[in-house]
């Protein structure tokens, strides 16, 4: 597996999909009815810190040179608040074991994700770090919300299912264009014929 089908464990093309799935899952397979609303705050959170993080740079040129910061590594943070949740959901009736291992490694997937985005030079240290913290800051706080949730088994055809828009979207490897359209509407926001980019970053702070 190559660094850049590792890093698009956490692209956008994959990880909204699998959050739908889980919302439409949850209902059917939790005992709380409040699971999914938490499961939707928790996620659109995600999106939404990302995404104000990224807009304030690109349009407003707010960032920090001193630890080259343009905003928090999306991959790094939609798949650490996503990944923990999908494999707590499918081992949801697994023994004691199994389970801990699936969830760890929900934990393990999105530092792989991390990882890849600096050695494809896509991030800093820092936001691959801050996405990170953010992205498991709200899959651990969803995760101790239902830890008194029952949830009902998947038996084997039902996990093919419920993994396979992710395996036939991993297997097409379309990127989202998800930065484009935020750097689009950073500059339109701004009134700014272009967006700021990592090469101003310094410039910007002098």
């Amino acid at each position: 597996m190559t660094w850049k089908s590792l890093t698009y464990f956490g692209d956008s093309m994959l990880l909204l999909p699998t959050a739908v799935i889980i919302a439409l899952i949850l209902p059917w397979k939790s005992d709380n009815g409040r699971t999914v609303w938490y499961w939707l705050v928790a996620f659109g959170l995600a999106g939404l810190l990302v995404s104000l993080s990224k807009i304030l740079y690109l349009g407003f040129g707010i960032g920090s040179a001193r630890f080259n910061f343009t905003g928090f590594s999306g991959h790094s943070a939609l798949s650490a608040t996503l990944w923990p949740v999908m494999l707590w959901l499918i081992s949801g009736r697994w023994p004691a074991f199994w389970r801990a291992f699936a969830i760890g490694l929900g934990y393990a997937i999105p530092l792989m994700v991390g990882f890849s985005r600096l050695v494809i030079h896509a991030h800093s240290k820092s936001e691959v770090a801050a996405g990170l913290l953010l992205g498991f800051t709200l899959s651990t706080l969803f995760l101790i919300s239902q830890r008194r949730t029952a949830l009902k088994g998947f038996s084997w055809p039902q996990i093919g299912i419920a993994f396979l828009i992710p395996l036939l979207l991993i297997g097409h490897g379309r990127i989202a264009t998800t930065q484009q359209f935020l750097e689009r509407l950073s500059a339109d926001l701004a009134g700014l014929e272009k967006p700021y980019t990592r090469a101003d970053l310094w410039r910007l702070q002098q």
